[in-house]
């Protein structure tokens, strides 16, 4: 699990069964890989005012019903967050679409064909942040995170700058990239 179950209940999940630990490292992108891409989804995130939950609906673009869902997400540190997921049918997402207000990302993930246990995804965005694309790593060990080498198509680690987060994102736009950091 390795989060520590108190925590885990100051940060509001009292209980780790129901809770998933996410270790996640992110970096600017500087390309598409197109032969490695293996799924496609057209994701729309409604990030929920002052709160940490976030309602998702996921279109994979090879066809299929769309997975929806409503997320509370909360970090622990810069790579490793707590996530509790409700799925929803469609009355219920439309339901809380409609009483719910926030900001919404609209970005079209990538999900990258990975030679290791490493699950990778770019995330291309549109609308207001339209030229970002963020390359995730998902890991299921903090070792794993550890010893991980990004690939030659990864830009500057971003995982410990709040600004490239989902909530920053919807609440404060496109952060200057500074000339330094790889321009998308």
């Amino acid at each position: 699990m390795d989060v520590d179950p108190l925590t885990a209940a100051t940060l509001g999940f009292p209980k780790l069964r129901y809770v998933f630990v996410e270790h996640e490292r992110r970096w600017l992108c500087t390309s598409l890989p197109n032969e490695l891409v293996t799924e496609i989804e057209q994701i729309t995130d409604l990030y929920v005012t002052d709160t940490n939950l976030r309602l998702r609906q996921a279109l994979p673009l090879s066809g299929g019903a769309s997975m929806l869902r409503l997320s509370r997400k909360v970090d622990v540190d810069a790579s490793t967050r707590l996530i509790s997921s409700i799925y929803l049918q469609t009355s219920e997402f439309d339901l809380m679409r409609a009483a719910l207000s926030g900001r919404t990302i609209i970005k079209r993930r990538y999900r990258i064909r990975s030679s290791t246990e490493v699950v990778l995804a770019i995330d291309v965005f549109e609308g207001e942040l339209s030229g970002l694309m963020l390359l995730e790593a998902e890991f299921p060990s903090i070792k794993a995170m550890r010893e991980f080498e990004p690939p030659g198509y990864a830009g500057d680690e971003v995982t410990s700058d709040h600004q490239f987060t989902g909530g920053s994102l919807s609440a404060r736009g496109l952060p200057q990239l500074n000339a330094k950091r790889n321009r998308v």
